[in-house]
């Protein structure tokens, strides 16, 4: 067993992988042969990723906010604490806050020496993110 205390300062998410604030808290980055990471994502609103796609696919769990998500040619979707959103191995997406609300998820990924975690794209723009279905 292994307890690491609370002492990994949270990290402001780079411009180019993100447009609007978002910030970042390490949850789990096992050792080999483990493959799993873990980050628990913070969105202000409007805030959200790049397009990107994980060869080893994602999950996000949504814990606070709501959210919207998008796989490339799909509608947007909207997300809210308790749901959990698989993006399939190699599927362009994207996930963020929605519009007027903060959004928090727990994203849960792999990689190994044969697979990075992400490979990034360009930027979700502001015509894509604003086809977003109203926020009930």
């Amino acid at each position: 067993m292994q307890i690491t205390p609370s002492s990994i300062d949270t990290v402001k998410g780079p411009d180019d992988w993100f447009t609007g604030d978002v910030y970042i808290d390490t949850v789990a980055d096992a050792p080999a042969p483990s493959r799993l990471s873990a980050k628990l994502v913070h969105f202000t609103p409007s805030a959200r990723t790049h397009w990107h796609r994980h060869p080893l696919s994602q999950t996000v769990f949504v814990t606070e906010g709501v959210g919207l998500c998008q796989r490339r040619g799909g509608p947007i979707e909207v997300i809210r604490p308790g749901d959990r959103v698989l993006f399939e191995a190699d599927e362009e997406h994207w996930h963020g806050a929605a519009p007027n609300r903060f959004m928090v998820h727990l994203a849960i990924n792999e990689a190994d020496a044969d697979h990075a975690v992400v490979h990034w794209l360009e930027p979700v723009t502001d015509a894509e993110y604003g086809a977003a279905p109203p926020i009930r």
